[in-house]
């Protein structure tokens, strides 16, 4: 099944909870919200963090699909428990533990994502993949939106799509980058099923933008 988190990094947050409520009222295949938090060390930029995700969890009841762009991401799970995640995906380069964090994950009650920049190998993510829920492929380099996608990201989605299902293994794929109408085909054809939009749902009409990605889903699900 092909999904779409849709990406609150593009959104108007003059209006957010009205553009939330908007994706609710639109029948589609987006079950999930991505909400990408930094801390501008691990990425340059610094985004938003609990009080912003604790406030927009009043707004829907879609999954909190949380991705940790920081430093030392074990420090704050409990606190990103509190706020409304239900996934947290964290950076491979981010921690000196990343077993103890995924089990920590699993013990509140959180799936667990991992994810590594473009320019680290795809194969330092193996070892973890029998623990995770979802993998990340990051197609563009962390920390910005409105950044283009990177094409080799393609042959890291088949690479990482091949293993999985060599190994037997169940972890979803997403991808977040540079996605728009245009190239998600391209993008879910290498293997992802769930795919991060931010400027292809909030820029313009969420409800147009929305009813050209379900007609698109709807050729592969």
């Amino acid at each position: 099944m092909i999904k779409l988190s849709p990406s609150i990094l593009a959104a108007d947050f003059t209006i957010l909870g009205k553009q939330l409520l908007e994706l609710n009222a639109v029948k589609n295949t987006a079950p999930y919200i991505h909400i990408d938090v930094m801390d501008g060390i691990f990425v340059p930029s610094i985004s938003f963090g609990m009080p912003v995700i604790s406030s927009i969890r009043k707004a829907t009841d879609k999954v909190f699909d949380v991705h940790l762009m920081i430093m030392d991401p074990e420090r704050y799970l409990s606190e990103f428990k509190k706020c409304g995640a239900d996934i947290i995906t964290f950076h491979l380069e981010a921690t000196e533990s990343p077993i103890t964090l995924i089990d920590s994950l699993h013990t509140m009650g959180i799936k667990a994502g991992i994810t590594i920049k473009p320019d680290t190998p795809v194969e330092l993510l193996y070892p973890y993949l029998h623990m995770v829920e979802m993998v990340l492929i990051m197609s563009v380099n962390p920390g910005f939106g409105g950044q283009e996608f990177l094409p080799e990201s393609l042959a890291r989605i088949r690479k990482l799509k091949k293993h999985i299902d060599d190994n037997g293994l169940r972890c979803d794929i997403q991808v977040d980058g540079g996605i728009y109408h245009e190239n998600v085909c391209d993008v879910i054809s290498a293997g992802a099923n769930i795919i991060v939009a931010g400027s292809a749902v909030f820029g313009g009409d969420i409800g147009k933008n929305m009813a050209k990605f379900d007609a698109i889903f709807a050729g592969f699900n």
